[in-house]
């Protein structure tokens, strides 16, 4: 009998160690996730902080990591400087989502489009052309500023909303990332829409890119960001035409004195494309869920 229930108590033991060892690696899992989001978190927690502090604060070292006594002036003195006497603030705000909008809209339909035909169109020169826009993945904007400043002074729309939008119409990184995704998409169902009659146009907006929505909303991620962020200081000089990075950069350029104004404008600036990204999320994580293609 003794023996018995010794061999049942080594048992349950050895069963015991899977269980410890499931239980040990999610406990250090999370301790590492939760130490990563605090390290991501701190920079917006401490430009929120700073955007409240009072100027006596803000140069009080060592730095705090609180503010003793919060205030709104900061934010109230950014709506000041920001607004000109002909020009409110109003303006910018609607340059900005008025830039925004537009870019967002065109990126995603030319980038589809042009993703679609190098995954699943077939003609010469489409490696190369593949090639071509890995290779621009590797070069920042900046490279390309003077070559198209020059292309824009040709076509005569400097200092005018098309030199911040037609630049911004196809980007490399997410024309890369659309024909990732579509290249992943089975060939029989293109080829079954060929067989029923549908042209590329219509095969690509209405068989394609209904089952590409993870992509289409990752893109609108990207889009949203880069436009939201577009300065173009050196290619629009009305003050009407300025977008609200522009004349948020001069407001927060005047010295140390205006720097709780900058962080103010930081949290502004933050607050539309943190909105854009979670709305996007939840569908991005629906989406790839819910709907799934196989072969």
């Amino acid at each position: 009998m003794s023996q018995n229930i010794n061999s049942k108590e080594l048992h349950m033991k050895a069963s015991n160690k899977p269980v410890v060892k499931r239980r040990f690696g999610n406990i250090l899992v999370f301790i590492l996730l939760f130490a990563a989001a605090l390290f991501m978190i701190l920079p917006i927690y401490l430009t929120v902080i700073m955007s409240i502090k009072p100027v006596q604060e803000i140069f009080v070292f060592p730095p705090k990591l609180y503010v003793l006594e919060p205030t709104l002036s900061n934010y109230t003195n950014m709506f000041r400087i920001c607004s000109d006497e002909s020009v409110p603030f109003s303006r910018y705000v609607f340059n900005s989502i008025y830039v925004t909008a537009v870019i967002t809209i065109i990126q995603v339909i030319f980038s589809s489009m042009i993703a679609f035909c190098l995954a699943k169109v077939k003609f010469p020169g489409a490696k190369f052309i593949n090639s071509i826009i890995v290779i621009s993945l590797l070069y920042q904007s900046n490279v390309i500023y003077i070559m198209q400043y020059i292309v824009l002074a040709k076509m005569g729309i400097v200092n005018s909303m098309a030199a911040l939008i037609l630049p911004s119409a196809a980007s490399p990184i997410c024309v890369f990332l659309m024909r990732q995704s579509i290249s992943q998409m089975p060939d029989s169902i293109i080829e079954a829409a060929k067989v029923d009659g549908a042209g590329l146009f219509r095969i690509c907006w209405q068989v394609v890119m209904p089952n590409q929505k993870p992509a289409l909303m990752t893109l609108v991620i990207f889009a949203f960001q880069s436009a939201w962020n577009i300065q173009g200081g050196s290619v629009i000089f009305d003050e009407s035409l300025k977008t609200l990075p522009t004349v948020v950069q001069q407001a927060a350029s005047a010295g140390l004195s205006r720097a709780g104004v900058a962080m103010a404008a930081a949290v502004f600036m933050l607050v539309p494309p943190a909105v854009i990204f979670i709305i996007a999320q939840r569908h991005v994580i629906e989406t790839m869920a819910y709907s799934g293609i196989k072969e």
